[in-house]
């Protein structure tokens, strides 16, 4: 049996079972293998009915006597409930909440039943059990898939999906390895690696992590597993920045000092931070291989301005030295049309008195600034002749949406690619900017207010430098969180009125856009957009204009209701969380968000960061309809986190490994999502990968972990 073989051809799975393994994401034997237990529960006694104990977990094998739907609680929860027979004697299970168990289990089927174990009144009962119809009751040593011939300290539990249980998944794996498939596999960590940081080897970790005999088994497997996985990212993401940093790229020479004048022309002295950042990225133009380099800063830190006065020193600088025309060219990306266009917005005001053309390019059209007829305008144009430009260098700066790396953009000499909170964006898509007969790549910044643990950023962005932003412009105020439960609602809007009539403007944030369908009852509770826009307009603030933003909405609906809510027109904007990156509206200096138990804390740091664009008071005023103590202690943390540094830490060290920000779009597992809270781990892992690559950057003397490389469908190239 090879690892690669079809579960198919082991198993009499029926379709629904194919389908769902294939929801867990197994398809052969493998990646049964490689799914491991997300915990560890109590082993369960196999014991008879008249042996049960009360507070134990056991199972027991019997007949079904009789099973019926039901409701308790004075009719108000239905239930399934069942009387299971053995020899010695009956119990009652019941099934709150699950009636459907009863169409599922047959009166007179054999099953098991596994739970814990309460009694009353001296009879013993199962709430809530786990319960399945099997063919035999298990009597020993054997190749059935219900043997319990296993010693085990701790009974795994699987990740399941609809019709695949996690007992059915352990006792599947318990007959491959007996198989003997173990022998087949081999170990793709080097021998070196996994004894300087003392980790079993693939096999001994597989028979530990699926059949523990003790807890220090199961914790040691699980090291090696996390470590390996933030291992092979780190090796691919080394491996990634070393055949990038292959090409060749434009040198810019600028110094900071070389560039005051444009620095001295905004209204305000940067901070620290930014004049470090600024020269980081100063000190990278002046190298041989492209920069690779993440710029991590709370909102309102003043990304823009570090973003502008690089791509300064990039337009300052000519393609050719020895000819004194031409511009190097800069591209700006932007996740949403809405962002772009407000970059643009914000470079036509910092380079008014540059004679420097600046270019907008999104799905909505096209635009160039400065119009011939209006210099301190933009004006519209078509597509056709903006690519012209672009592509013959008269445009050196282009700012845009992912318009921007489509096959019929061309540049002429693009040095610089600043991407706004698209961390994602890879080699392939840089490439695709570049000259299309050239090899000459670009630098690139990356940048993202999004708060990131250093471990998750070293993790995940492995392939690039990391700056941070960790000061904030001394003029702006500390923003004001207040956590309001339903019963100081009142006392917030009074409040809001008084900001108002002040001539300040306000968000309303809701989780949802419309109103459900009235059969969806869990999702009633969270407010939509519409209705809240209707509510507030009709009983809380009938005087002020009241808007409504989303995402089902086109691109120019959105851009038209921006420009209203900026110039005042609209003074309350109720939204999904669409406002949640980069818009920019400084007198809008208060926040509503409506069911903040929803949200991550991430987004509420982001969503909060709306109103921290100016120099006024602030205010976000949380609004939350639940009382558990986990949602209040994550919102106090909101309050008490002086940014959002600060707050991504917490996140890590008090969320389960899968509410982690950046979970689902950084692919890891939930494994290794455990292993980023481990520092340690992590840098050791990316100083291995550092060095094997450094020593061997074509893997020769690593064919596994060449293949393991290659397998993931990567852009590596090791030809």
């Amino acid at each position: 049996m090879q690892p690669e073989d079809l579960l198919t051809q082991h198993f009499r799975l029926k379709t629904d079972q194919v389908k769902a393994l294939k929801k867990l994401g197994i398809e052969a034997v493998r990646d049964l293998l490689l799914h491991f237990p997300t915990r560890y529960g109590d082993v369960a006694r196999i014991t008879t009915v008249d042996s049960l104990r009360d507070k134990e977990h056991a199972q027991i094998y019997g007949h079904v006597k009789a099973i019926e739907t039901k409701k308790s609680f004075h009719g108000k929860v239905p239930m399934a409930e069942a009387t299971i027979r053995d020899d010695t004697g009956t119990v009652k299970a019941v099934w709150f909440h699950q009636p459907y168990i009863a169409k599922m289990i047959k009166e007179g089927a054999l099953v098991r039943v596994e739970g814990e174990v309460s009694e009353k009144n001296g009879k013993p009962s199962f709430a809530n059990p786990e319960i399945e119809a099997v063919n035999r009751i298990p009597t020993g040593v054997g190749d059935s898939l219900f043997s319990e011939d296993i010693e085990l300290y701790a009974q795994p539990i699987y990740p399941e999906s609809k019709g695949m249980t996690s007992r059915w998944i352990f006792h599947a794996i318990q007959k491959i390895m007996r198989a003997g498939v173990l022998d087949e596999l081999s170990d793709p960590i080097p021998e070196s690696i996994r004894e300087r940081y003392k980790l079993p080897d693939l096999q001994t970790s597989l028979i530990w992590i699926h059949t523990p005999k003790k807890k220090e088994h199961a914790d040691s497997a699980r090291k090696r597993f996390a470590f390996e996985e933030i291992f092979f990212i780190q090796l691919q993401k080394q491996l990634s920045r070393k055949q990038y940093e292959k090409h060749p790229t434009f040198r810019i020479d600028r110094t900071y000092d070389e560039l005051r004048t444009f620095i001295d022309s905004f209204p305000f002295e940067p901070t620290g931070a930014q004049k470090r950042s600024i020269k980081q990225i100063l000190d990278d133009f002046k190298k041989d291989h492209a920069m690779s380099r993440l710029l991590e800063g709370d909102v309102g830190s003043g990304k823009t301005f570090v973003a502008a006065v690089t791509a300064k020193a990039v337009i300052d600088t000519r393609p050719d030295k020895e000819k004194d025309f031409g511009n190097l060219q800069v591209a700006y990306m932007a996740p949403t049309e809405v962002l772009a266009r407000q970059h643009f917005e914000s470079f036509k005001e910092f380079f008014a008195d540059s004679p420097i053309k600046l270019g907008l390019i999104t799905s909505s059209g096209c635009e160039k600034f400065p119009s011939k007829s209006n210099p301190s305008e933009s004006t519209n144009i078509s597509r056709k002749k903006l690519l012209q430009w672009v592509a013959n260098g008269e445009i050196p700066i282009l700012i845009g949406t992912h318009s921007l790396i489509q096959d019929s953009v061309e540049f002429e000499n693009l040095a610089y690619v600043i991407v706004d909170e698209q961390h994602r964006f890879g080699t392939l898509q840089r490439a695709k900017l570049r000259k299309k007969d050239d090899d000459v790549f670009p630098h690139l910044l990356s940048m993202t207010a999004t708060p990131i643990p250093r471990t998750l950023a070293l993790t995940m962005y492995g392939d690039l430098d990391l700056t941070l932003l960790d000061e904030m412009p001394k003029e702006r105020k500390q923003i004001k969180t207040a956590v309001v439960p339903p019963t100081k609602r009142q006392n917030v809007y009074a409040k809001i009125h008084q900001e108002l009539e002040a001539g300040r403007q306000l968000y309303v944030i809701c989780p949802r856009i419309d109103e459900p369908d009235p059969e969806q009852e869990q999702a009633i509770l969270a407010k939509s957009v519409t209705e809240e826009a209707k509510r507030l307009k009709k009983d809380i603030f009938p005087d002020y204009e009241i808007d409504i933003m989303h995402s089902k909405m086109i691109p120019k609906e959105k851009n038209e209701v921006m420009e209203q809510f900026d110039s005042g027109e609209i003074d309350i904007l109720v939204s999904t969380s669409v406002v949640e990156v980069g818009v920019n509206v400084p007198n809008a200096t208060m926040i509503i968000i409506e069911g903040a138990e929803r949200f991550g804390l991430a987004q509420l740091h982001q969503l909060r960061g709306r109103v921290m664009r100016s120099s006024h008071q602030s205010y976000c005023f949380v609004f939350t309809d639940s009382g558990s103590k986990k949602t209040k202690d994550r919102l106090e943390a909101l309050k008490k986190a002086k940014n959002g540094f600060e707050l991504a830490e917490y996140d890590l060290a008090q969320r389960g490994a899968g509410e982690l920000a950046g979970r689902k779009q950084s692919g890891i597992s939930d494994l290794g999502m455990e292993a980023i809270k481990n520092i340690k781990m992590v840098e050791a892992a990316r100083e291995e990968a550092k060095t094997l690559v450094e020593a061997d950057e074509k893997l020769k003397h690593y064919p596994l972990l060449r293949k393991r490389i290659a397998s993931k469908g990567s852009d590596i190239h090791f030809e």
